[in-house]
């Protein structure tokens, strides 16, 4: 086991798949200079003997136009002719410009083909959220792809997740999507150096209990573990449940942790509307409903465009005090500080029910 950050354990996964199949390359923006960090010699620079760039060559490690389009496309095709292509699309707002390439070939491909064709690609991309960098950088758009049939959609909160993940992603015959969320990135834990790979569709338990459960989601994952470890001060034991990819998604581990309690908050940070949250809750709601002692609850950012004001954005995500707050609620327990009223990022009451917070 060594400590890596959450970057240095995707650079990691990388140059094992890499150095394991000459079929595995890299193309993105800047990934020849390892501008996002990635594509590096133990965090040396481009110029530092051992870069990926002068350990594979340029036929492995490639620099694309700023045309994410074109870039998609490129890779789609390339794996259909037998490569496995990992793709640094970088900010996660920019594969709007490609969505023709997402949905129309990525993920169609094989169904249109008959299954004569796979696509063993990986689109690895940033959700810069939370960092003041606007509404054009700011998304969380994975709910809009868990919507297309034929993609895989992974969010690891950890770095030993993102390691494992990516391995399995590059394994798959089919497009995988990675969404990182930039807050994570810095994180670090111990994370095994030796190769291994976590399965899809297989959640991680990483705080157990029996008053409620948090099922939470991509960056709002460690907001939810110093949430439960404050409301632990409380008295509120709390199990907190990380579904690690959502699609395939972990619906037994999920509806399991739920039943346990017969109390769920879940926390993403995408928007509210037709958000994993949703899929969550609906899922809760229509299997383990005898189970429940309270309302499921959602911990979500408002349907709002991101301002870039870092006053106004900082109120917007999932944070430990609202998720506590939330789970306070669903207890029966008044807030922290509090006069009894639950403020909960895209749930507040009033605002639903005249259409504002739309």
């Amino acid at each position: 086991m060594t400590v890596m950050s959450y970057l240095g354990a995707i650079g990691a996964a990388q140059k094992e798949a890499m150095l394991a199949d000459e079929r595995v390359v890299i193309i993105g923006e800047d990934v020849e200079a390892n501008v996002y960090g990635t594509t590096g010699g133990s965090g040396k620079s481009r110029a530092s003997e051992g870069d990926f760039l002068q350990q594979f060559g340029r036929n492995r490690i490639r620099n694309t136009p700023i045309s994410e389009e074109v870039i998609v496309g490129a890779a789609i095709g390339a794996a259909m002719t037998g490569l496995r292509p990992i793709v640094d699309l970088s900010y996660s707002s920019f594969l709007y410009m490609a969505m023709d390439q997402f949905v129309n070939q990525a993920a169609k491909n094989r169904y249109m083909f008959g299954g004569q064709a796979s696509v063993p690609v990986v689109f690895r991309s940033a959700m810069f959220y939370g960092l003041n960098t606007g509404a054009h950088h700011s998304d969380r758009p994975y709910p809009m792809f868990m919507n297309v049939p034929g993609l895989k959609i992974v969010t690891p909160a950890y770095p030993s997740d993102a390691k494992g993940l990516l391995r399995t992603a590059v394994d798959s015959d089919d497009p995988v999507l990675i969404f990182e969320a930039c807050v994570l990135w810095g994180s670090k834990e111990e994370v095994d150096e030796n190769e291994y790979r976590i399965p899809f569709g297989v959640g991680r338990t990483l705080r157990t209990g029996t008053d409620a459960t948090i099922v939470a989601v991509s960056g709002a994952v460690p907001e939810a573990v110093a949430a439960a470890d404050a409301l632990a001060e409380e008295g509120i034991s709390v199990e907190v449940f990380d579904p690690r990819t959502l699609v395939p998604l972990d619906v037994e581990g999920i509806l399991n942790a739920a039943a346990k309690t017969g109390r769920v908050v879940v926390a993403d940070p995408a928007h509210r509307t037709c958000g994993a949250a949703a899929e969550i809750s609906a899922l809760v709601s229509e299997h383990v409903f005898d189970a429940l002692k309270a309302p499921v609850r959602r911990v979500t950012t408002p349907d709002i465009q991101i301002p870039f004001s870092p006053a106004l954005e900082k109120q917007l995500y999932p944070n430990r005090k609202s998720i506590a707050d939330a789970v306070r609620a669903s207890v029966g327990a008044r807030p922290a500080g509090g006069n009894g009223s639950v403020s909960t990022p895209g749930a507040d009451a009033e605002a639903l029910s005249t259409g504002a917070a739309r």
